[in-house]
């Protein structure tokens, strides 16, 4: 469910007349049923709307005196969020004769043709008040003051954030309450001003538009909005169409190493934060710390925990990057099963974080953890998976994907890989060929053919990586191995900091306090010969371009860099294998 509240208008649009009929008010009372949230905006002050509207509980609250009140009906609560109305106004404007006048909490009120003498008075005085039509009436308030300022309290207090709520009205004080919400709608009675400016112009007037909105709210949710509005641009495909994710589907980001896919990760958050959507970030390789708009919690040294995480999470207005880098595959994984059901009962209840990025998705999401990701995710639908191994996914979570963008020279290979893991018949690419800035995007459940979408780079440089290789966990595919003389040891090292100590350890002959505590390997040689080396000669090359790294780590340097001079150097010297040649990993043997 996207749309978690209507804030709706009283006089000429729910109201016809200063009353609502039983249609209108049944419909408010399906559309609350749904589990969603009603609120009142109107210019009318509270005891003249609790007469005209008998059944005015159904409302969560009634935003009041165009903005100036909040009001409760379940205690009959008010709030006052807005300065007391200027007595000296008022006594101007009654030695002026004008008539009628109301006064409220914050709003003096009156009709036209009044509003030149409102405006004198005002003057006179030199106030800092503000005039607000509503068709034939006339309402001074204080500066600042109007409906869509109180819907904003009155949203905080509902804890709703407002790219949640449809809005509908009439009238020329429904400007700015409707250009505040997530969506816009205008019966068929309002000026043409206002349905100009909305997003959906109903057929019917007054409270026959709002039971054709309610309907359409409750059959179509978010889709009652073009993509556009909502939805976060991918691209431009090669018709110039503008592609967009429309706000409630779950994407998939595949693609080979380094060809682009956080890259372009970064570009959606900073999409994001332009439309001013909350997202949540999960990063265990570091490619995000120091993102924009967003707060990162965790480093290389320092693991975020559950509790910090959903702390800043709930905060309204907070973008979230949680950085795992310094956490082992399994404790990933736990902190995310740990997060995702009370992210989902916050997005259901107030609509946030509207969007979260797994980066690397197969380290928490494999179906080798055993979990029903399906089930466990399905408060989650606007979540956007990133991964280089779209096969390990589980299947489940797979059968779910609404779409799917693949980067790389690779891209079609890897469609057909994924269209295989969801069991669908093999993807026909037809002769389809890439250019450099170009992707793949697909839409599984739609029948629609493949289609090829221009991307853009991000606003900010994007760090790969960082902290991965030094203190981060590879996994155990890309780890080191110590295997030690006759393969009689099998110890992994997740990282270059565990490989430069270890071997430290490996390489320091007993009896040398200068490194601390050693162990020596069988086998290991402690003749004098080997002790009276030089420290520097007695280092392997492996060794050192551990030291190299560690030194990287310090001045800022890439650790992917570091880590290509390792894998790619003297491999005859340093007896290292690879996963690619061997299947067992980096086999390191000091």
């Amino acid at each position: 469910m996207y749309f978690l509240a209507l804030a709706a208008d009283y006089d000429g649009t729910i109201a016809d007349h200063g009353f609502v009929n039983a249609a209108t008010a049944e419909a408010l009372k399906r559309f609350k049923g749904t589990g969603r949230r009603l609120i009142l905006v109107t210019g009318r002050e509270i005891a003249d709307l609790t007469h005209a509207f008998a059944e005015l509980k159904i409302f969560d609250l009634v935003v009041a005196e165009n903005g100036a009140v909040i009001y409760e009906p379940a205690n009959e609560s008010e709030r006052v969020i807005a300065p007391a109305p200027s007595a000296r106004l008022v006594e101007k404007l009654m030695e002026r004769k004008v008539e009628p006048i109301s006064v409220g909490r914050s709003i003096i009120a009156t009709w036209a043709p009044h509003q030149a003498a409102v405006l004198s008075a005002i003057q006179e005085l030199g106030l800092e008040s503000q005039i607000i039509f509503n068709k034939g009436a006339v309402m001074v308030l204080p500066a600042g003051v109007n409906k869509a300022s109180g819907l904003k309290a009155a949203l905080s207090m509902l804890d709703i954030a407002v790219h949640n709520v449809i809005a509908v009205g009439d009238a020329e004080n429904d400007h700015t309450f409707l250009g505040l919400c997530g969506c816009a709608a205008a019966v068929a009675n309002a000026l043409p001003a206002i349905r100009d400016e909305a997003d959906i112009k109903l057929s019917g007037d007054h409270g026959a538009g709002v039971v054709e909105l309610i309907q359409k709210v409750i059959r179509e949710d978010a889709r009652i909005i073009p993509p556009s509005r909502h939805g976060i641009l991918v691209g431009t495909d090669r018709s110039g169409q503008k592609v967009y994710l429309e706000p409630d589907c779950r994407v998939l980001i595949a693609g080979e190493s380094e060809s682009g896919k956080s890259m372009f990760a970064t570009l959606l958050t900073e999409r994001m934060a332009e439309k001013q959507f909350e997202f949540c970030v999960i990063d265990p390789e570091g490619d995000y710390e120091g993102l924009r708009h967003a707060v990162c919690i965790g480093r290389d040294c320092t693991s975020p925990t559950t509790e910090e995480a959903l702390t800043l999470v709930c905060e309204t207005g907070v973008n979230l990057v949680i950085n795992t880098v310094a956490l082992n595959m399994s404790d990933r994984q736990r902190l995310f099963a740990s997060l995702i059901g009370p992210m989902a009962e916050l997005r259901a209840r107030t609509g946030r974080p509207h969007w979260l990025l797994v980066d690397e998705a197969h380290q928490v999401l494999s179906a080798a953890t055993g979990q029903p990701w399906h089930h466990l995710l399905k408060g989650l639908p606007a979540t956007i998976f990133i991964t280089v191994s779209p096969e390990f996914l589980a299947a489940d979570l797979l059968r779910t994907i609404d779409v799917v963008l693949v980067f790389g020279r690779a891209a079609l290979k890897a469609v057909a890989t994924i269209a295989k893991a969801l069991n669908m018949p093999a993807v026909s690419p037809d002769t389809m060929t890439l250019a450099d800035d170009e992707i793949v995007f697909w839409s599984p459940r739609s029948g629609q053919p493949l289609s090829a979408v221009r991307v853009e780079a991000p606003r900010q440089d994007h760090k790969r990586h960082t902290g991965k290789y030094a203190v981060g966990d590879v996994g155990e595919r890309e780890s080191f191995y110590f295997r030690g003389p006759r393969n009689a040891l099998n110890l992994r090292a997740p990282n270059l900091l565990r490989s430069w100590r270890s071997l430290r350890r490996w390489t320091t002959p007993r009896g040398n306090t200068t490194c601390g505590p050693s162990i020596t390997p069988p086998g290991f040689d402690t003749s004098s010969k080997t002790k009276n080396l030089p420290p520097r000669q007695r280092k392997s090359k492996l060794t050192r371009a551990l030291i190299l790294v560690k030194a990287a780590r310090g001045s800022g340097r890439p650790y992917s860099n570091a880590m290509l001079r390792l894998v790619k150097g003297d491999r005859s010297s340093t007896r290292l294998r690879s996963r690619n040649s061997t299947g067992r990993g980096l086999d390191a043997r000091p």
